[in-house]
């Protein structure tokens, strides 16, 4: 018996190493800057691969070393919110005017949008409505005072319209009650699992040890060092996380259920549960052929990935990606994070899940 777990672990080990050096060998190729990854699969060790510097001169990444989450920080709301309605602290019927009281939404049935419409992605707003005014540094209450006049394209819950803008409403009606996403983030989930280097906020990523710069395309494959910009982290629970490797393989842990005192798998299976159809993303590059369906949940994307069920999220802001996926069936786990914006990460993240399910097949 003890052979043949052996030999399991090191089957494993070489269709990772593998995948290892495909990844690397992509890098190299489009003259990445640096990035970490993690597969995870309960019940063996986690597998954490790094590459690269922080910034051309600065030290190499390593699994402390944190970087934005961008709008992979969604997944991570849809959780504190999980926890939040659980203590009685909000509820998924929100309404909007609830929510930003002070702020009338009363557009054409705006008054019938709720908690759920907004971590599910289904408020009916025109998609990334007024992310011109977030990357223009217009302060939260302006940005969703705007949004209060605009006229939806669909009522609530009819249709998937991705935001970032209409995420400020959380932490608007956090601070109304004399907290806040950061403390609560902090108390409910960094604390509790032990994730010591995650943070939410632009001047925590700024005080970590260690951290990923930005790097920006200035042309093919090119890639200079650029400044850490304040405008999305006004809008902390849609794109305000920060983490290392080593905090989201714990995070991986908690959503396989292995903490679920702090995270009960309930919470995550409610999150996970598909509410709109969201048909593009069966087409995206790298997956397709691959996504039989593909929905939103609760700050989640839910995918049919060649009849798996696929939870997954990624993000995008100035000079990082991140993307972060497990198969709760399978209790298997990936992450990656990248200090650069580059598109590399569709394909990988996409390629890793084709050989897991393929060696699994096997």
């Amino acid at each position: 018996m003890l052979a043949l777990i052996s030999m399991n672990v090191q089957a494993t080990e070489r269709w990772v190493d593998d995948y290892a050096r495909y990844v690397r060998q992509q890098a190299d190729k489009f003259n990445i800057p640096g990035y970490a990854f993690v597969y995870y699969e309960q019940g063996k060790p986690p597998q954490i691969y790094t590459y690269g510097k922080t910034w051309r001169s600065g030290p190499p990444v390593d699994e402390d070393t944190v970087f934005r989450l961008a709008s992979v920080s969604k997944s991570f709301t849809g959780l504190l919110l999980a926890k939040l309605v659980q203590r009685d602290m909000m509820r998924w019927d929100m309404g909007i005017n609830e929510l930003v009281g002070d702020i009338p939404f009363d557009k054409q049935g705006m008054s019938q949008l709720e908690l759920a419409h907004i971590s599910g992605q289904s408020s009916g707003f025109m998609p990334n409505a007024y992310d011109n005014l977030i990357e223009a540094d217009y302060p939260l209450n302006k940005v969703l005072s705007y949004l209060a006049k605009l006229e939806p394209i669909c009522a609530p819950g009819e249709c998937y319209t991705y935001q970032n803008a209409l995420f400020g409403a959380i932490e608007y009606y956090l601070v109304s009650q004399n907290t806040s996403y950061h403390r609560q983030i902090q108390d409910q989930l960094f604390g509790p699992l032990g994730m010591k280097t995650a943070s939410a906020g632009k001047g925590a990523l700024l005080n970590a040890d260690r951290w990923a710069r930005p790097h920006i395309a200035i042309a093919r494959n090119k890639w200079r060092k650029g400044v850490v910009e304040s405008n999305y982290y006004r809008f902390t629970p849609a794109a305000g996380v920060n983490a290392s490797i080593s905090d989201m393989t714990i995070y991986l842990q908690a959503l396989l259920g292995e903490f679920p005192t702090v995270v009960p798998p309930e919470l995550v299976d409610y999150i996970t549960t598909p509410r709109v159809r969201t048909t593009r993303e069966i087409y995206r590059r790298g997956w397709r052929g691959h996504l039989k369906n593909a929905h939103y949940g609760l700050g989640w994307r839910v995918y049919d990935f060649d009849g798996h069920k696929l939870n997954y999220h990624g993000g995008w802001v100035k000079g990082y990606r991140a993307d972060v996926s497990f198969d709760p069936d399978a209790k298997a786990g990936y992450v990656m994070l990248m200090n650069a914006e580059s598109n590399l990460i569709n394909s990988t993240t996409a390629e890793f899940w084709k050989r897991f399910y393929k060696q699994a097949d096997e």
